[in-house]
């Protein structure tokens, strides 16, 4: 027997249990009541979105693609800002189901436009054949395996699990499929239209009693047990399972297990639901068979303008001579690289794919000498403006040691009323080429040559290399000549004020009309070591408009330099507000 204190103690646990099972309750109906509201918000949002779009997408998304989008599809492409974005979406999603993406035709989208126009043909009962349950199930599965087809109904004896006996029906097909890739589907998947008014317009059902015409008159359609009076007719109109099956009947086994309340609503939704996507999109099948990072390297892409639909992209690939393996033979030692890049479209079209072999051969006795030096390698290509990937891959031919870089590449649209530049790029080497180089071989952009430090790296003793174009000036029409202005300005990191500017002569400027290219040199020597940030201000004084693209790049010491730096003598730097140097112009900058 419990203690007094013992059976209070257990009364008041169990009056805290009591008291805390309300507000439990309460919790879970709270965030229930949150999380219904957030759905709500979603769709409510994504209905708003919906109408703001434009008719030939609302179509795409409402008409074509409306059984085989999924939800998470649908809400992406509902978010997308332009109709760029809308296009390579579009591109994507077909891509994404082709059973072939190396091939340039679809067959997935050719099959679904297909079903499309057969469904139009075959279905149609004063609505479009797309839309009606025939059509939906015949665009997202396909043709069944078998139909059973009663187009003017007649009369059907029932199966013995529904009740046996004869009834007439009205028009009724079942479609079976053998097989349906899909949760909740599976083998042997029957469904079952019925046309209860005869004017063409099958529905799906879940009840096999619907085509049953003679349903609802009193002594006709009976089964077996109704016929022999074990059983009344009017029994099935209270089953619990939404059907008006006799089920349960005396002599009946019930309904089988294909046939039960929730096999059936399950199938219901499950038929619905947007088939799942076969084929993975390139990227997850590509990067699934590579070894990366054996190779380290760093690279990069530029842009440059040629028309307003056509942007001229450089992509520099930069390995460093550490990461080879070399053989050594008659004195040499030498290592080979190969270097593949491909640019594809998000849906995996490829646009451009380039492959080059490399060299680095360098006398036995030099090799640790140049071990800390590297090879640069450019490709140039003329790309659509849009949003793409690249894809490099680059092999150490002895070693057989692969790095590879999987990276997004946007290529920007150059407007033609905006002012506008092209990347800028800080350079190592700058020089015009030879009349008859113009235009070829690495580094070349038009008459120069332009090779980027890759780093950002310069020694305090070096010149950094700037080329810049700018596009859309304003030209005078009287004097058909633009009227431009250029400054340096030199920031130290974290500096909130620039270190150095300096502006570029009006002589110095190139003579221009509406495009201009700035070719020039600016020397270190007046910069510490340090990070810093390099802005070309171009102000287009006709238009009133300006323009400051910027670029990063690091001052080292020189060896010298460190030297120096730790002798308590160190001469001291040059002041921040010290003059800055001029600009060291490079050999005939010109204005295009």
């Amino acid at each position: 027997m419990l203690s007094p204190l013992t059976s209070a103690l257990a009364a008041q646990e169990q009056a805290q249990q009591d008291a805390a099972q309300p507000a439990q309750q309460q919790d879970d109906q709270s965030q229930n009541q949150k999380s219904g509201k957030k759905g709500k918000e979603k769709v409510k949002s994504d209905n708003q979105l919906k109408k703001e779009l434009d008719s030939p997408y609302k179509k795409w998304l409402d008409e074509d693609v409306i059984y085989i989008i999924s939800p998470e599809e649908r809400h992406s492409f509902l978010h997308l800002a332009t109709n760029e974005e809308r296009e390579q979406f579009i591109e994507a999603f077909w891509q994404r189901r082709n059973p072939d993406p190396d091939s340039p035709e679809n067959t997935f989208k050719e099959e679904h436009y297909r079903r499309i126009a057969y469904a139009n043909e075959h279905f149609a009962s004063g609505i479009p054949g797309w839309k009606t349950d025939r059509g939906k199930i015949y665009i997202m599965w396909g043709p069944a395996d078998e139909v059973d087809s009663h187009p003017t109904g007649g009369n059907w004896d029932r199966p013995s699990d529904q009740g046996g006996g004869s009834t007439t029906t009205y028009p009724w097909e079942t479609w079976r499929y053998r097989h349906l890739d899909g949760e909740g589907l599976g083998e042997n998947v029957e469904l079952e239209f019925v046309d209860p008014t005869s004017t063409g317009e099958y529905h799906l059902t879940i009840d096999p009693s619907e085509k049953d015409a003679l349903l609802r008159v009193p002594g006709a359609g009976l089964t077996m047990a109704e016929s022999m009076g074990l059983a009344d007719k009017s029994q099935r109109f209270s089953n619990t399972d939404g059907t008006n099956v006799a089920w349960n009947e005396p002599g009946g086994n019930g309904p089988n297990a294909q046939n039960n309340e929730f096999s059936r609503l399950e199938l219901e939704a499950a038929i619905f639901r947007p088939p799942p996507v076969k084929f993975k999109d390139l990227e997850a099948i590509s990067t699934s068979r590579l070894v990366r990072d054996q190779v380290k390297f760093d690279y990069r892409f530029d842009f440059l303008r040629i028309t307003s639909d056509t942007v001229l992209v450089p992509v520099t690939v930069q390995i460093p001579v550490k990461q080879l393996n070399f053989l050594q033979k008659d004195g040499v030692d030498s290592a080979s690289l190969n270097v593949f890049a491909r640019i594809t479209t998000l849906s995996g079209r490829i646009v451009q794919t380039f492959e080059d072999t490399l060299r680095a051969d360098f006398p036995a006795d030099l090799l640790a000498k140049s071990v800390n030096t590297s090879r640069i390698y450019q490709k140039t290509v003329p790309l659509s403006p849009g949003l793409y990937r690249l894809d490099i891959v680059v092999k150490d031919v002895n070693s057989g040691n692969v790095g590879v870089v999987n990276t997004r590449l946007a290529v920007p649209r150059f407007q033609d009323d905006e002012l506008s530049t092209s990347s800028l790029i800080l350079a190592d080497d700058i020089r015009s080429v030879s009349t008859q180089d113009i235009g070829l071989g690495q580094f070349v952009i038009g008459d120069v040559k332009v090779r980027p430090r890759m780093d950002g790296t310069f020694a305090a003793n070096d010149s950094i290399g700037i080329f810049l174009q700018v596009y859309n000036l304003k030209v005078d029409d009287k004097t058909h000549k633009a009227d431009t202005s250029v400054e340096y300005r030199v920031t130290r990191d974290k500096d909130s004020k620039p270190t150095l500017t300096f502006d570029v002569p009006a002589d110095k400027v190139p003579q221009h009309g509406e495009e201009m290219t700035i070719e020039n040199r600016i020397t270190l020597a007046s910069l510490p070591p340090g990070k810093y940030q390099l802005a070309v201000a171009v102000t287009d004084n006709l238009a009133k408009q300006t323009i400051t693209p910027t670029a990063d790049f690091t001052v080292k010491p020189t060896p010298a330099a460190k030297g120096a730096a730790a002798a308590p003598a160190a001469a001291p730097q040059a002041p921040a507000s010290a003059p800055a140097p001029a600009p060291e112009a490079t050999a005939n900058p010109q204005g295009r």
